[in-house]
């Protein structure tokens, strides 16, 4: 049965460590790259929303179902963005990633793929999960792209089923990873990030 606690996780560019409240000006900051929050299909918090954010985070850590990380550069320990487990449900060894989001200026590197690395590694190799989910908006087409780089497999759209932040009403695209993919797809995510760039 799933155990979800507090963890530090390192493997070079990234450190992720439980998200806290002394995050919020580097959440600020790396928000800021980009004006994140402006974008329609995703969950970055506005600037003044920041420290609210960060207390859902851990408002749901406190209720048992999700475990919010502060995504840092590990040389320089700069806030880089966040990402969560979320709909942990210990009784079927079940949890999702996301509430994930990295300043403009670290996407489409190194920081998502070792991100994603480390926590399904704690989720599948530490946890025992059975079945690792995402979900993102059906609009938001750099995410799916992201989820399915690493190899998870679509399992469907949820029609009508989340308030976006303008008041719309989003489809949820749904993906999963199941343990018998976890060493191939490990395999890939080693690969990716040993290949030359």
């Amino acid at each position: 049965m799933l155990n979800v606690q507090p963890v530090t996780l390192e493997q070079a560019p990234v450190r992720l460590v439980p998200l806290s409240l002394e995050h919020e000006a580097g959440l600020k900051a790396a928000a800021a790259d980009g004006e994140l929050w402006t974008l329609r299909v995703t969950s970055v918090p506005e600037p003044e929303q920041t420290r609210a954010y960060i207390e859902n985070a851990l408002a749901g850590q406190a209720a048992g179902h999700r475990l919010p990380f502060a995504v840092l550069d590990s040389a320089s320990g700069r806030v880089l963005g966040s990402s969560s487990y979320h709909d942990i449900v210990p009784g079927i060894d079940r949890l999702e990633i996301g509430w994930t989001w990295y300043a403009r200026s670290v996407q489409r590197s190194a920081v998502n793929t070792t991100a994603k690395l480390l926590l399904l590694t704690h989720a599948f190799e530490t946890l025992g999960a059975q079945l690792v989910g995402w979900r993102t908006d059906n609009y938001n087409f750099a995410s799916q792209r992201a989820i399915e780089r690493l190899g998870a497999k679509k399992d469907g759209v949820l029609r009508h089923h989340a308030l976006r932040r303008d008041g719309t009403v989003r489809d949820t695209v749904m993906y999963s990873l199941a343990a018998g993919e976890w060493p191939e797809v490990k395999a890939h995510l080693n690969w990716l990030l040993a290949r030359p760039r």
